[in-house]
């Protein structure tokens, strides 16, 4: 497709999404793969739990011993011994007419088939007064109960998430099969950029750009490398860029691919056959995508206004890192709201207006923040969803319904 042929939204993400493969899955230590999509039927080894063991505090006892116990008649057994939890050389059987006490999570002796809480008791110690019996099984724990060896605990494709790993850690798996987090260099381009903190120039402006693209594939779920700024000059940008290869499973840039005299990332890439061109969106119409390096490693590159440069990241590089990442959807998901105020939009152009949902009524209703412009950084941060207007539509009257993209919600 020649360079300037306009792409829809859908053919560019198309375009990605067939060019990005997942990720070689390799095992990972448990509390790596929190938010991983797990790569392997995970089947237990153990059951749960592991033996019978006691559900409370109290008196191992044989239930025949103490049927008759009440507070008006209560029954004296001898107390024999006592099991703590993980004393393995406590007792392991109970002989007819006598207790021992036991604590949660101790082993359940041979020839004892219930536990009496101590609030039924006198909580003695040589020889204990019972006033109530449990049933068969009461306050034990059955070995297995829980989980069997051979079920399925986790299935390829599951997120993992706290009760997975906790899961996992019970049956004693130390790790998971699971596609790593991508490695995300971020690359600011721009002479007029300075770092937060540095004092500014007459004609020079802070990178709030490499920070929010950063901060975006972090939440994502990626490993994200904030880059210093890079000069407008094609050389310092490749040399720059081929530093950070080494640990990049993708790189994002911002600025430098629209049809300026100074757009150093085009200027430098497109020998290299990256792709450049625009897409039907606004804002966000220049885009650029390709791979870059011995290794492929694949670059987004994205305009240099904040506002076009995070809804691209939405758009496009989110999609491509949830697949890398082996997780579903590959997008954030679209739900329906009713506008508060009407709403213009140019033909042909997808629109991606910034807005704030009010969930307080019946169903959701979103209020158009700010204006248009891709330079509103402040409206931006103020928002919490993304207005979806279609490239046939052209203007939206309050009340009508409109597709939004929440921003906040995990997918």
């Amino acid at each position: 497709m020649p360079d300037q042929a306009l792409r829809s939204v859908e053919e560019h993400l198309e375009q990605v999404l067939a060019a990005i493969e997942p990720l070689p899955a390799h095992p990972q230590p448990l509390m790596e793969a929190l938010g991983l999509a797990a790569a392997e039927d995970v089947v237990a080894g153990v059951q749960l739990p592991g033996f019978d063991n006691s559900a409370m505090d109290g008196y191992a006892v044989r239930r025949a011993d103490v049927v008759s116990a009440t507070p008006e008649s209560p029954v004296h057994l001898p107390v024999v011994g006592e099991i703590g939890a993980g004393q393995s050389t406590g007792l392991l059987a109970l002989a007819p007419g006598t207790a021992a006490k036991i604590m949660t999570g101790a082993p359940v002796p041979s020839g004892a088939d219930c536990v009496v809480p101590y609030e039924w008791t006198d909580r003695g110690v040589a020889q204990v007064r019972i006033e109530r019996a449990p049933e068969v099984g009461q306050h034990v724990r059955l070995a297995g109960e829980d989980v069997t060896v051979g079920d399925l605990l986790v299935e390829a494709g599951t997120v993992l998430g706290p009760r997975h790993l906790g899961l996992l850690a019970a049956v004693g798996r130390a790790g998971v099969v699971s596609r790593p987090r991508p490695r995300v260099v971020v690359l600011s381009t721009g002479s007029e950029l300075r770092d937060p903190g540095q004092p500014l120039g007459t004609d020079s402006i802070y990178d709030g750009n490499s920070f929010l693209l950063a901060a975006s594939a972090r939440r994502a779920g990626a490993i994200a490398y904030r880059v210093g700024i890079v000069p407008d000059e094609p050389r310092a940008f490749l040399d720059a860029l081929e530093d950070q290869l080494v640990r990049a499973d993708v790189v994002v840039t911002s600025g430098g691919v629209s049809q300026g005299d100074f757009d150093v990332v085009k200027e430098a890439l497109r020998p290299h056959g990256v792709w450049f061109g625009p897409v039907a969106m606004q804002p966000g119409k220049p885009q650029g995508f390709g791979f870059v390096g011995e290794d492929r490693v694949p670059i987004f590159t994205l305009p240099g206004n904040p506002v076009s440069s995070y809804i691209s990241f939405e758009t496009f590089v989110l999609p491509a890192l949830r697949k890398m990442m082996g997780l579903h959807p590959y997008s954030r998901p679209q739900v329906p709201a009713r506008l508060t105020h009407a709403v213009t939009s140019p033909p042909g152009r997808r629109q991606f207006l910034r807005g704030a949902l009010d969930t307080s009524g019946s169903g959701l209703h979103v209020a158009p923040v700010g204006g248009p412009g891709s330079h509103l950084v402040g409206d931006l941060a103020a928002s919490d969803c993304l207005i979806v207007v279609p490239e046939d539509v052209t203007a939206l009257a309050a009340g009508d319904t409109v597709a939004v993209v929440r921003l906040d919600e995990e997918i």
